[in-house]
């Protein structure tokens, strides 16, 4: 990897776009909107077919995938759930016939009205849905089925929103074992699978539970668990089983898949933000991006952007400044709008919500813009390479 082109997808509030750089991560062009200007929460691609889904939606369209096979030229809609045009329609022939509507029945009614996010790995396809729940697909999202396994869990007649809904936004697949899984959901926590969705297990206590306090914080430690409304979590790359999350309150790590976790926020500005990155070789190597709090304004502190990095899994944290903004920086960048590529040094890209992306070719030291006046950016991932 690195002799050739690099595509970083995003998905935005006004559908999703593709930015395209050359062999030296440089030359930046934008292709968009895609998806008929449906927002898009989240993409994933496949690096053998060359497959590219978006998945989104709203209480207007209701929610669906879409697909492109042509390096995003043309996309492909499946899809899942109903919305408010749905409803328009069977009503007005006209209004129906304008944008094409048959009343062909949906696999999931009107269950959800969003799709969050998107894993593929092992040849399946996973989506996460608003309100939270689990699908996955076999055949490349032209069919999906309910992870049924997570939807009986004892726990989540207790599940209780976010700020933005009760949303399964985090997928989290073991590249070894197709059985493993992990996700997360705001506010309900961490939960995984060890075979393959059957049963899950929720992970969010502390490593130090027997000295826990309460914490008059609602997403805080309490009763010897993390905050159950987490963020964002990644994998470490290497055989063990260590994660990383970014809390709504604070930044945490696991070495036993989630089993206990160890809060490592001192040395950041503040316990808030959502994002959270890992090296794809380097299990030590993490960033952040911290915001000065849910009730401060969700943006850098002091309006000085930095991205923190450790290099010893969060026992130490430094912030990258150069190229970002240093004065009068009040956007914000959302859980699933930092993404990396895997090449040597490592990339790093995120978007904010004024429609602007920042992008790293030296693992954090230095920073260009590199596409502005884009919507809304909701997410950002890096298409993977064959």
């Amino acid at each position: 990897m690195g002799d050739v082109a690099i595509d970083v997808l995003l998905g935005t509030t006004k559908g999703a776009f593709i930015l395209r750089g050359d062999a030296a991560r440089d030359g930046w062009s934008i292709e968009g909107p895609h998806c008929n200007g449906w927002p898009i929460n989240h993409m994933a691609s496949d690096p053998d077919t060359g497959a590219i889904w978006a998945a989104g939606g709203s209480e207007w369209e209701g929610a669906g995938v879409w697909r492109s096979d042509d390096n995003g030229a043309n996309w492909q809609l499946t899809r899942l759930t109903t919305g408010t045009t749905d409803e328009w329609a069977a009503n007005d022939p006209e209004f129906a016939e304008m944008i094409g509507w048959t009343d062909a029945p949906l696999p999931f009614g009107d269950d959800f009205n969003q799709v969050w996010s998107l894993s593929f790995a092992h040849g399946v396809l996973y989506a996460g849905t608003k309100p939270a729940g689990l699908l996955k697909s076999t055949d490349g999202g032209a069919t999906w089925s309910r992870v049924q396994g997570l939807t009986d869990h004892p726990s989540a007649k207790d599940w209780n929103p976010g700020a933005a809904g009760l949303v399964l936004h985090t997928i989290v697949p073991d590249p070894d074992d197709p059985d493993k899984l992990w996700i997360g959901i705001s506010a309900a926590g961490v939960f995984a699978t060890e075979d393959g969705g059957v049963t899950w297990t929720r992970r969010n206590r502390l490593a130090n539970a027997e000295s826990c306090v309460a914490h008059d914080h609602p997403a805080a430690p309490r009763d010897g668990e993390t905050g159950h409304c987490v963020h964002n979590m990644m994998r470490a790359p290497g055989g063990g089983e260590t994660l990383y999350q970014q809390n709504h309150h604070g930044v945490w790590r696991s070495g036993d898949g989630g089993r206990s976790w160890e809060d490592i926020t001192d040395g950041l500005p503040s316990t808030f933000g959502f994002p959270i990155r890992v090296h794809p070789r380097d299990p030590q190597r993490i960033w952040t991006l911290p915001l000065n709090g849910d009730s401060a304004g969700r943006f850098p502190p002091d309006a000085a952007c930095a991205v923190w990095t450790s290099a010893d899994g969060g026992d130490s944290w430094q912030a990258q400044r150069a190229g970002l903004p240093q004065e009068a920086c009040f956007f914000t960048v959302l859980r699933q709008a930092m993404a990396g590529d895997a090449r040597t040094p490592a990339g790093l890209y995120f978007g904010t919500n004024s429609g602007s992306v920042f992008a790293t070719r030296d693992e954090g030291e230095s920073w260009h813009e590199i596409a502005r006046h884009l919507p809304t950016i909701l997410a950002v991932e890096v298409r993977a390479e064959a």
